[in-house]
């Protein structure tokens, strides 16, 4: 039996159990991705030093009988979550050598569970993009095809867990950045209503937008490293002050009586057909079970992509203009002088796609432009959350395809950011309105690559979703990655 295949709770039963200790599991995911990861490029940094003093630590809260949930669970971190004394890249050159002095809210209260970090995985840079190859130092392949993108931007998050080089994963979402690169990839993503985990750590890109989440093997994992990170922090305004349910109390559940909504425009042109197969296929699975399908309509979903562009690349700009170079960094060796030095240290630090960012939020933002695009784009936020509450006000929960294709060539789509974008269709509203959703695999097309569904859910609703999730993941067949 190869250990690094297991689900968390299984892991956990023999941790537990005292049939394999910490260390030796952290020393089979470390020999793994030493043998695999130079093919795969998922880590950008391994911490095994501190991996294997954090499971010796760990094994000792087992022998106490203490352990928790992720008690000597080794799991990866996406590269943009601060983690004091590691390296903390955000795969961008600007951030090549910072090392955080203090780590993100996630990063302690998964540490109070004796966790064990085995590195931080790679991404799109600042997370602006859809398919890790964005990234300065790792460019991301995915374990199903190595000549196709793991999708993005926590790639890297949803390729080490797709190829066992970790139990679990945290990743963030601000437009799909989690729940598409688990459809690529063949795993379980799951994005948080925003409010429900601190951001506190993490590197922001649009902070009306951004939510930490977490990647496994299936839904009920995901729900118990949610259990681990969720909750009120002094340290993040934006976080909810609610009480936090156990995210795995619905697991198991019968779905009989519950009602699903099919939004029409989401199974339309655009949406490739072995995909909207797949998805609607298990639509009747959910009947089966006994829930009711309902068709509806969101119409504002064609405005989606480029209302979510605008506002997120507006906050981008905003929160990317503290890097210049004076303060922390990249520090350019050319400029006489203090704008000089900036121009310079921002050109040489921020890649392509980052630059193209800051262009459209400034550009958005500017006078004159603001009303005509910015304005609008916020309006289009309200309307679209308005759509959501009207469908919710029937129906459960809404089913549609995570992405409108498998994981295409690495070669494919780069050069073309119109076509990037669009691909963002069936994940960004999810964040505008700030909902929680998961995406899980319901299938695989002709070359057996995994076809991914979502389910999203009413605010603060986690627990529905993951019961849902689940239910599906019970009596479908898995099948593993070709690495």
């Amino acid at each position: 039996m190869d250990i690094t295949t297991l689900k968390i709770r299984d892991i956990r039963k023999m941790l537990d159990s005292k049939e394999v200790s910490s260390v030796e599991i952290t020393k089979e995911y470390l020999n793994r991705i030493k043998k695999i990861d130079g093919q795969l490029e998922s880590y950008i940094t391994v911490t095994e030093d501190k991996a294997l003093a954090q499971a010796e630590e760990a094994q000792k809260v087992i022998d106490s009988g203490n352990a928790k949930d992720l008690t000597g669970i080794p799991l990866a971190i996406k590269d943009n979550i601060c983690t004091e004394g590691v390296k903390t890249t955000c795969s961008s050159k600007m951030l090549e050598n910072f090392v955080p002095p203090y780590n993100a809210t996630v990063m302690n209260k998964l540490d109070s569970q004796n966790i064990v970090m085995l590195g931080k995985v790679s991404m799109d840079e600042f997370a602006m993009g859809g398919s890790t190859q964005t990234s300065a130092f790792a460019k991301t392949k995915n374990p199903y095809d190595l000549n196709r993108v793991p999708g993005g931007s926590s790639g890297g998050s949803a390729s080490s867990v797709s190829a066992s080089l970790c139990a679990g994963a945290l990743g963030s979402d601000t437009g799909g950045s989690i729940r598409q690169p688990a459809s690529f990839c063949g795993v379980t993503g799951l994005k948080p209503t925003y409010g429900r985990v601190s951001r506190y750590g993490l590197v922001a890109f649009a902070s009306s937008l951004d939510q930490i989440g977490t990647l496994g093997k299936d839904a009920h994992d995901c729900a118990i490293m949610l259990n681990a990170i969720a909750g009120w922090d002094s340290l993040d305004g934006t976080v909810a002050k609610k009480d936090v349910p156990d995210f795995t109390s619905k697991i198991g559940q019968s779905i009989k009586g519950m009602k699903i909504a099919l939004p029409k425009e989401f199974f339309a042109e655009g949406i490739d057909q072995d995909v909207r197969d797949a998805v609607l296929k298990a639509s009747e699975v959910y009947k089966s079970m006994g829930a009711e399908l309902v068709e509806c309509s969101m119409p504002s979903l064609k405005y989606a992509v480029p209302s979510y562009y605008l506002i997120s690349s507006a906050e981008a700009t905003s929160n990317l203009s503290r890097y210049d170079g004076i303060k922390y960094g990249h520090r350019s060796e050319n400029g006489d002088n203090f704008f000089d030095l900036i121009a310079n240290s921002r050109g040489e630090g921020f890649g392509d796609e980052v630059k193209r960012r800051i262009l459209l939020g400034n550009y958005a933002l500017s006078s004159g432009y603001y009303d005509a695009y910015y304005g609008k784009a916020l309006a289009l936020k309200d309307k679209i959350s308005q759509e959501y509450a009207e469908i919710f006000e029937k129906c459960d929960v809404i089913l549609t395809p995570t992405a409108p294709t498998v994981a295409y060539g690495i070669d494919e789509n780069i050069s073309d950011p119109a076509k990037m974008y669009q691909a963002d269709i069936c994940t960004v509203t999810v964040n505008i309105a700030s909902l929680p959703a998961i995406s899980t695999t319901c299938g695989y097309n002709v070359d057996g690559m995994p076809i991914g569904m979502s389910i999203i859910g009413k605010k603060f609703d986690e627990t529905s979703i993951i019961q849902v999730a689940d239910a599906y993941e019970k009596q479908f067949n898995i099948v593993a990655p070709r690495i």
